[in-house]
């Protein structure tokens, strides 16, 4: 591929585990972006933000929504899980399950990618099961002291980054993507 694709991050965390999932493979240039915040499932979001960030820096661009679903609550807070810990904590996020035997949750990643302005998006969707439980372990990354993945004793805060950036709903996501691109570029 001629165009580095270039992914939107502000969050410096997320740009370091996206580029220690997909190596020296693909070179990621943070891009600071102001899109407005859009509502709707993980993917219209995705699609909504590729879409605009490809137009602005013109050219192949993948952005990502990312989210965690209490099952217990339909899927909420799902997308909207970055203002819902903003508005109450990571204390008020396990406490809105008080009440329900069930603290299942699932976390997902929806990359879009697009080759540039006015292509269509790909979506490519990783998600992991888990449970919400009392917060364990770092808080400088959102909500992953309060997610344990099914099959670890963990939380996302607690694993290991090297461990993490094997098993996440990112990593899942970021694989499908770098899988596409590989067969783009042969």
């Amino acid at each position: 591929m001629s165009s580095t694709p270039t992914q939107k991050l502000g969050n410096k965390n997320k740009l370091a585990e996206a580029q220690g999932i997909l190596g020296n493979h693909f070179q990621l240039e943070s891009v600071n972006i102001d899109l407005p915040e859009l509502q709707g499932t993980s993917q219209e979001v995705a699609i909504g933000k590729c879409i605009q960030a490809a137009e602005i820096v013109n050219g192949p661009v993948f952005v990502e929504d990312t989210g965690l679903g209490f099952d217990a609550l339909n899927g909420l807070p799902g997308p909207y899980i970055k203002w819902f810990l903003q508005g109450v904590g990571l204390d008020g996020l396990n406490k809105m399950l008080d009440g329900f035997s069930d603290r299942s949750a699932s976390a997902f990643c929806t990359i879009a990618y697009s080759r540039g302005p006015g292509t269509e998006p790909i979506l490519f969707d990783g998600r992991v099961q888990g449970k919400i439980v009392a917060a364990r372990g770092p808080t400088n990354f959102g909500w992953d002291p309060i997610f344990q993945p099914d099959g670890y004793d963990k939380t996302y805060a607690e694993i290991e980054p090297a461990v993490k950036n094997t098993m996440s709903h990112r990593y899942e996501a970021l694989v499908m993507l770098r899988e596409f691109l590989d067969k783009e570029n042969k």
